[in-house]
């Protein structure tokens, strides 16, 4: 439930409501929206617990969440959350676009794909230093030294950096260099792991697992909100079909339903929903047209030699051809890309 208070409440009023219900024994957390705050409630109420809650000064109501998702539910938060990470703004009406390497192979590779995807107008850089993949025999990433390149190209071109955090005991490594930690979707229902980011104070990417369904993916966000961390930001990356035309199948009807059942951004991820760069493209733009609130583009300055996922990634040229459809394409819709002023061109 949440317990929503007058808009002139104070802070002692809004502190007495949330003791009260921690004597109670749930599970509380106080969300200041631009019009209202509230004091969402999350736990079982025995009958006549909560007599005498509602006339208490400051409450003006007391409104059930029927939702299994609490936290993440607009009825708990009619607002959209934004999240801003080092300047860049997820959320609130512009695109932020966030590109780069599917793995860190080296730092000249990463420099000059950094350097690439901010000219052409990406605002958060991209790049796996940890590979969890099918096959253990595949390439797994260079662990902390591929973190410690990431960190050096945010040095060098400014960028943020979002980056997979795997382990519950690596969430303080990745923590020390990334600006952004990725729950990728093998790990979406990694429960331990989704307790762990919840503690951290970093925004959290959530990656919609191979198999999800909507509810489970919002539940999963759930974990991470319920341990104390607000900054969720979903991303959509295919499901599993049985077409073998594309990697995964996009489920670009995914945004606009998560949009109406829940606050947190989203953002989609056409390579690895398609897994063919000549279909990033215009699922990218579809994207934008449905309402993400950003995307997440794999990027290789040369994709025939990549370490991972070659296929799917675009070259530097492509991804700044792409960047300079989206931008009517964002205006045409009354948004713009995170970072450039109405009309504005690259980089």
């Amino acid at each position: 439930m949440v317990v929503v208070m007058e808009l002139n409440s104070s802070d002692p009023e809004i502190c007495q409501v949330k003791d009260r219900l921690d004597r109670l024994g749930y599970s509380c957390h106080i969300i200041r929206g631009v019009e209202r705050v509230v004091v969402a409630a999350v736990g079982d109420a025995q009958p006549g617990e909560l007599s005498g809650l509602e006339s208490m000064p400051g409450v003006k109501k007391i409104v059930p969440i029927m939702q299994p998702f609490k936290l993440a539910s607009r009825e708990c938060q009619p607002e959209d959350t934004v999240v801003e990470v080092a300047g860049v703004t997820i959320g609130g009406g512009s695109i932020a676009v966030m590109a780069g390497p599917c793995a860190v192979e080296g730092r000249e590779q990463l420099l000059q794909t950094a350097r690439a995807v901010k000219s052409a107008g990406a605002r958060i850089l991209r790049g796996g230093a940890f590979k969890p993949r099918t096959s253990p025999y595949s390439f797994q990433g260079l662990e902390e030294e591929g973190l410690k390149i990431l960190a050096a190209a945010r040095e060098a071109t400014g960028l943020p950096v979002v980056t997979e955090v795997i382990n519950p005991e690596e969430v303080v490594l990745v923590s020390h260099y990334a600006d952004i930690l990725q729950i990728g979707a093998r790990n979406m229902q990694n429960y331990a792991l989704l307790r762990r980011v919840g503690q951290a104070r970093r925004p959290v990417l959530l990656k919609r697992g191979p198999a999800a369904t909507i509810d489970e993916w919002l539940m999963a966000a759930e974990y991470i909100m319920a341990h104390g961390n607000p900054q969720v930001i979903l991303c959509e990356r295919g499901i599993r079909g049985f077409d073998s035309y594309t990697r995964n199948t996009l489920d670009l009807s995914a945004v606009p339903v998560v949009k109406q059942l829940s606050h947190l951004p989203v953002v989609v991820d056409p390579s690895h929903g398609t897994g063919k760069w000549r279909l990033v493209g215009p699922m990218a733009r579809a994207a934008v047209a449905a309402g993400c609130d950003g995307l997440m583009i794999e990027v290789h300055h040369s994709p025939a030699e990549a370490w991972s996922d070659g296929p799917q990634s675009l070259t530097p040229d492509r991804f700044s051809r792409l960047m300079e459809e989206l931008r009517p394409l964002a205006k045409a819709i009354n948004r713009k890309i995170e970072g450039e002023s109405d009309g504005a061109g690259g980089a």
